[in-house]
């Protein structure tokens, strides 16, 4: 594989398969790459939620927790869609954030989906424009994970599986959890 777009597709067909949605990877639809990239930070947001013990539909009536999976997973998205630019491909990142949401939180009524977006999104901002040691070094950290996910997910030579990257993931979202509770 040489492109980073065959590369992301791919782990979208395997993850598709992997959760039933397909019967093999040759059955994926051919989709664009916002779809797969939405799905791919909305998958592992959700394993690293339930890797946790928590659900989102437990904590339905905190848009504060909400808003932080938000976030998190709008981190996922954007670290997912960087190396597209090279390739001369840029997913609209408002677009995604809106999947993104009524992926994680269908249940939510319009009004309080729009909140858990505003909110998650100032979040987002925060940590993408923080010039705090610790704030690049989480950016880096994610950045690392993501393509370390994307790598194990489609080489078969890979070290590790992409479900090991799971609890790198939770760590990560509880570190995030930690810090807006403060």
């Amino acid at each position: 594989m040489e492109l980073y777009s065959e590369r992301l597709y791919l782990l979208y067909a395997l993850c598709l398969a992997d959760s039933g949605q397909l019967k093999t990877v040759e059955d994926a639809p051919r989709s664009d790459m916002l779809e797969a990239a939405t799905f791919l930070a909305c998958l592992v947001t959700v394993n690293a939620i339930k890797h946790l013990g928590r659900t989102p539909h437990d904590e339905i009536d905190d848009t504060e927790a909400l808003s932080v999976y938000q976030a998190f997973a709008m981190l996922v998205f954007v670290y997912l869609i960087l190396p597209l630019q090279q390739e001369g491909e840029v997913p609209d990142i408002p677009t995604g954030a809106v999947m993104i949401g009524r992926s994680l939180f269908a249940e939510l009524p319009p009004e309080s989906l729009a909140e858990c977006l505003e909110s998650g999104d100032r979040k987002f901002q925060l940590i993408g424009n923080a010039k705090h040691e610790h704030w690049m070094a989480f950016r880096e950290d994610m950045d690392k994970a993501v393509i370390a996910f994307v790598i194990t997910g489609t080489d078969d030579d890979a070290p590790f599986d992409k479900e090991e990257l799971i609890p790198v993931f939770s760590t990560m979202l509880n570190q995030l959890c930690e810090a807006f509770e403060n």
